[in-house]
Formats: C-alpha cells, sequence, structure tokens
C-alpha cells in the first residue's frame, strides 16, 4: 500500500550548485516514511515501536531547483526479521523521476530498545491485501 506526500524546495533546501542538497533527500525520505508509519499504523504500534535506518540506497536522476516540487510515493517490501527496505520515488511537478531510494529501517521497542522481528500484525497495514507490497 503506497503512501505519497509533496515536497517544495525551500531557500534552506538549496546548495551552492543551486539545487535541493543531498542531505535534504534523506531528510524527505525519513519525512515520508515517519508519516507514513504515522497515518497507517494502530496508535497502539506508533507509541511502542520506533523505526531506525539501518542502510540508504539512493540514485539521483534528476535535479530540483527553489520553489519546485516533488511528490514522494512509499512503500515496503516484505519484512525480513527485525527489518524490512522502505521504497521511495520522487516525481518532479514535470513528471520526471528525481530521486528513488531503497532505505532499509529496523523496528525497534521502544521501552527496551531492543530490536524486534516484524510481526505479521504490525507489517499487515504496509502490505496489500495479498500480502504482497505495492510496487
Amino acid at each position: 500500500m503506497s503512501f505519497d506526500l509533496r515536497f517544495v524546495a525551500e531557500d534552506g533546501d538549496i546548495d551552492e550548485l543551486g539545487h535541493v542538497n543531498n542531505a535534504v533527500w534523506v531528510r524527505w525520505i525519513q519525512d515520508i516514511a515517519t508519516a507514513h508509519w504515522q497515518a497507517t499504523a494502530p496508535a497502539e504500534h506508533v507509541a511502542a515501536y520506533v523505526w531506525v535506518v539501518t542502510r540508504h540506497e539512493i540514485d539521483y536522476r534528476g535535479n530540483v531547483a527553489l520553489g519546485e516540487g516533488v511528490t514522494a510515493e512509499t512503500w515496503v517490501g516484505i519484512p525480513k526479521g527485525a527489518r524490512f527496505d522502505r521504497h521511495v520515488r520522487f516525481t518532479g511537478d514535470d513528471g520526471r523521476v528525481k530521486v528513488e531510494a531503497v532505505t532499509t529501517w529496523a523496528l525497534v521497542d521502544r521501552a527496551t530498545g531492543k530490536l524486534l522481528r516484524v510481526r505479521p500484525e504490525i507489517a499487515a497495514p504496509f502490505l496489500t491485501p495479498a500480502g504482497s507490497p505495492n510496487p
């Protein structure tokens, strides 16, 4: 089940080359992941668990300048133990893909700080009815 969020490049997002800085793309990846979790997961899961990044893989395919917008779409892969991959695609207002990323996230128990296996009831709200991710 995918989730969308819109971003518009502001003054502080722009680097010396006149386009969105790479660190901003990472922040936007985290922002959409967090928004998807908070919008989709049951409140008791949001209260009990937190996700941490263990790996980013980002492909930069185009630039975004000040005032330009992108629509980010995210979806998750199949859980593997305490982790699953989250996919993010940023498409510019011109219809072109600007950035694609696969980020590995690990589930952590808020109370203990320990990694937890992603149980089916935690993953279910993010998967299609057939139990698979949405490409």
